[in-house]
């Protein structure tokens, strides 16, 4: 099993992975939650997914934390966590790098 623990009612995950730029309109940043850890909160937490498999969550890259969603891809078979452009700036977040990242859902 994945989960790292439990945090204020929470599962927390961790891992590390490569920022990546949506080659469409708007050019947006993500990061694509580690296949085994898309496939765990799937299988657990399908059940609070919203409109267009979005799972409410809070991340957190470097020393920034922030709420946000993480969205289920069905093509890819995992979840993509934007990456809004205040953060991209303050943790100097570049596509192709990768991060430590820690989501809580």
């Amino acid at each position: 099993m994945i989960i790292a623990e439990m945090v204020n009612g929470k599962i927390k995950y961790e891992f590390t992975a490569e920022v990546w730029k949506y080659s469409g309109p708007g050019g947006w940043f993500f990061i694509s939650v580690e296949n085994k850890i898309s496939q765990e909160i799937r299988e657990n937490l399908q059940w609070q997914e919203e409109g267009w498999g979005r799972l409410k969550a809070t991340a957190k890259i470097g020393n920034s934390t922030w709420k946000t969603s993480i969205w289920f891809n069905t093509k890819k078979n995992t979840y993509f966590l934007p990456l809004k452009s205040e953060i991209r700036k303050k943790e100097k977040i570049e596509a192709g790098m990768n991060y430590f990242v820690t989501i809580w859902i």
